[in-house]
């Protein structure tokens, strides 16, 4: 039975309900006026149901499809501005234990390179991230109870925000590492972690057993219920996705919205953040051998509406995509994007030989972080480096409801500009540098208040004059 409630997997993910959503969505793919229906709704920028938000993702008629783009995109302005938050991935081991048929850490791949960086290694690669001017970071870890304990990801969180190099310093780590204890995500929040991210992989349950056939990974019910252990540790940001392609799309869209409210009805407080990876090349797995993937106009569409029926959820977007879709898709969602990103174990301070390639899939976007700042500066996008609200407590539901009210942009908007500056002071190339400066002066217009905005100026001046005396 479906309740949306309930902390059983099989339950607040129940198949049936998710059966009978595709049914009805099938069945008014075009009836046009259920469809206006369900947009002036979404107009409201409250969200829709996953129900209404299927019958949208069936929907194949044209002029409707445009409306959901600019309505996607309107309410992404809303609630995220023009700014986009840069992140980089630091993988710290792939030993994993897992049979994963998507995953080259597999348990059983034989030829890929397997690595774990010493606490040095931790600490040179974060010098190399801080010397692009990176002030976020995702770490990544395969599961292995031996090589990857808990204890390790701890202190390799404490080496990281230990680091203060030159203007550098790492001033939030999310952490994606497998579904564990509840007193294990006590630890990481008593660690100081930002956001736990945990992708679902899919959300069909026959399929998740097919595609994780050994290893801890396959208990479907403990890694589905993952994130509320993890909020019941105390940790208030949580990031869920799928990796779009393992199976029918339409399925995991659907299950992943019921995620979605899941949280928000028994936590509280939905995800912090939604991310929308596709299946792609890397050692060991062929996409052909998945006969699901999706094209880029499905993709794209995919992003439009879940912008729409989560309204408040950041949305990220990694290096796997290329420039061309990470363009179309920053305009009708993503509010978060990874730039001179590594999926190796290593490899910032120095390039990997191909031949101890422990890369977990293929960069598509291989852009220096200058560029991909460039490129978002060109496009009128605020690159920002901002982690305020973590350190001022403005997280879960407090962040929520600012964000909700439509307030946090008096902060993000500022902190934005601010650390946009920072990063053209200590970091940039002169393109980039005289890009950005005209950018803050444009932008300032926009601060919420001529009090904000004065103080704003007086900031950046004193970052100008080499000043860091304050944090964001």
């Amino acid at each position: 039975m479906y309740d949306v409630k309930s902390l059983k997997a099989e339950e607040f993910i129940n198949d049936e309900e998710i059966q009978d959503c595709l049914r009805y969505a099938g069945e008014n793919k075009n009836n046009r006026e259920l469809v206006d229906e369900i947009l002036r709704k979404a107009e409201d920028m409250k969200g829709i149901s996953h129900r209404e938000a299927a019958v949208l993702l069936e929907c194949d008629m044209p002029d409707e499809i445009e409306k959901m783009f600019r309505l996607a995109k309107k309410i992404k302005d809303r609630f995220y501005g023009n700014r986009i938050v840069m992140f980089a991935p630091l993988y710290l081991s792939n030993y994993c234990v897992n049979g994963c048929t998507y995953c080259p850490y597999h348990a059983k791949n034989k030829h890929i390179a397997r690595k774990k960086l010493t606490q040095e290694e931790v600490r040179q690669e974060v010098i190399a991230l801080q010397d692009m001017g990176h002030k976020r970071l995702a770490l990544e870890a395969g599961e292995d109870p031996v090589h990857n304990p808990i204890e390790y990801i701890l202190e390799c969180i404490k080496t990281i925000y230990s680091i203060k190099h030159k203007n550098g310093a790492i001033r939030r780590v999310n952490v994606n590492i497998a579904a564990t204890t509840v007193e294990n995500y006590r630890k990481l929040k008593e660690a100081g972690i930002g956001t736990y991210i945990l992708f679902q992989e899919t959300y069909n349950k026959k399929s998740y057993e097919e595609l994780h056939p050994t290893g801890p990974k396959s208990n479907y019910a403990y890694h589905t219920e993952a994130m509320d252990r993890a909020m019941e540790g105390g940790i208030d940001d949580v990031g869920i996705g799928v990796l779009f392609g393992l199976n029918m799309y339409r399925y995991d869209f659907v299950g992943l919205l019921m995620h979605a409210e899941h949280l928000e009805a028994a936590q509280g407080v939905g995800p912090h953040t939604i991310s929308v990876p596709r299946v792609c090349p890397a050692d060991d797995i062929d996409v052909s051998d998945f006969s699901n993937a999706i094209p880029d106009d499905i993709f794209e569409k995919i992003v439009a509406l879940i912008r729409i029926a989560v309204p408040y959820t950041g949305m990220i977007i990694s290096t796997r995509e290329s420039k061309r879709v990470r363009e179309k898709v920053l305009q009708l969602g993503v509010s978060q994007i990874s730039g001179g990103s590594r999926t190796s174990v290593g490899g910032y301070v120095e390039p990997e030989p191909e031949e101890e390639n422990s890369a977990q899939f293929d960069v598509t976007d291989q852009r220096s972080l200058d560029e991909v700042i460039d490129w978002l500066l060109e496009m009128g996008f605020i690159p920002s480096f901002c982690t305020a609200c973590y350190r001022e407590g403005r997280t879960g539901d407090r962040f929520m409801s600012l964000l909700k009210a439509g307030q946090i942009s008096n902060c993000c908007q500022p902190n934005a500009l601010m650390t946009l500056k920072e990063y053209l002071m200590d970091y940039a190339s002169d393109k980039t540098r005289e890009d950005g400066e005209k950018l803050i002066e444009k932008e300032l217009v926009n601060v919420a208040s001529d009090k904000v905005r004065e103080i704003t100026r007086e900031h950046l001046k004193d970052i100008a004059e080499g000043k860091r005396d304050f944090r964001f």
